[in-house]
């Protein structure tokens, strides 16, 4: 079993024992300790088809990393080839059409402060450093799915390498069932190396609330969440969590740490009309005044 690429590879290859091999094969879920025979970190579309035609020939398993965010650590094949997308992390927006394109290696973050520089963004994930390839062919849900939809209707095309080696841009006019195929069908079509999104107006001033229960009080919570989810109008979002109680001024300092439930409320209407969305959950809490972020 080989464990080369082409001649005309532009990018870095790295083997176990090589420096900067035991960093690239790390992913979010420090559970996850696999060690894949190589890693190709691609530059382009040609590295990543180089990439895929040697794996294939040495009968390696193939897994692509993106933002490295799969909880599962699909990125890293043990003892396969890992196609690493880092540097292909580019991102351009086109204010006047409000489109954007983003490499297959840019994470959420990358995305949206390119979009923010003109006021726009498109859904996205909740954690920053999430990688927008995998976040959108798993459909891509986030803050902004009430208004805009998940991720993946916002796709306008995609730039993809086959697994035959073929680079081809999927979208409506071209290659639109592997458009189809790709929103929401997971990694299992090619290697996504571009990707463009349709942006929307947003902020620049994004208002969040928190709401928390203490464990005990939990099932209050929850009810008090549903309803309020239930109601939202298209210009918020919400997300219940179970968490520890930040060390935050809004919280009274004996609840610090403790293990409860959070209702997140994010808003991208004015200050005045996200008060009044939340103010019926705030009045259900014993102590408002500690336990809310306005």
């Amino acid at each position: 079993m080989t464990a080369t690429v082409s001649e005309d590879f532009q990018g870095v290859l790295l083997r176990p024992g090589d420096e900067g091999y035991d960093a690239a094969r790390s992913v979010w879920n420090a559970g996850i300790d696999r060690r894949p025979a190589l890693i190709a970190r691609c530059q382009s579309p040609g590295d990543v088809a180089g990439a895929l035609a040697r794996a294939q020939r040495a009968g390696m398993e193939i897994g692509v990393r993106g933002g490295g965010h799969n909880y599962g650590g699909a990125a890293v094949p043990e003892g396969g080839l890992m196609i690493d997308l880092s540097g292909l992390d580019q991102v351009s927006v086109d204010p006047v059409t409000r489109r954007a394109r983003c490499g297959g290696g840019a994470t959420q973050a990358q995305l949206d402060a390119a979009a923010q520089e003109h006021g726009l963004a498109v859904t996205g994930g909740t954690i920053s450093h999430t990688g927008v390839g995998g976040l959108t062919l798993g459909g891509g849900m986030g803050w902004l799915t009430r208004a805009c939809g998940l991720a993946a209707d916002n796709l306008v095309s995609a730039e993809v390498v086959l697994p035959d080696g073929r680079c081809v841009r999927a979208a409506a006019e071209e290659h639109p069932d592997l458009l189809w195929a790709l929103k929401g069908g997971g990694g299992n079509f090619g290697v996504v190396t571009e990707f463009e999104f349709q942006l929307h107006p947003v902020g620049p001033v994004v208002h969040l609330g928190m709401l928390f229960w203490e464990l005990d009080r939990a099932a209050a919570g929850l009810r008090t969440a549903r309803d309020l989810v239930a109601g939202l109008p298209r210009e918020a979002g919400g997300m219940i969590v179970v968490m520890n109680a930040p060390p935050a001024p809004f919280i009274a300092e004996q609840h610090h740490s403790t293990l409860g439930v959070a209702l997140l409320v994010v808003g991208f209407a004015s200050a005045a009309e996200h008060a009044a969305l939340i103010a019926p959950a705030r009045e259900s809490l014993p102590d408002p005044n500690n336990m809310l972020s306005p």
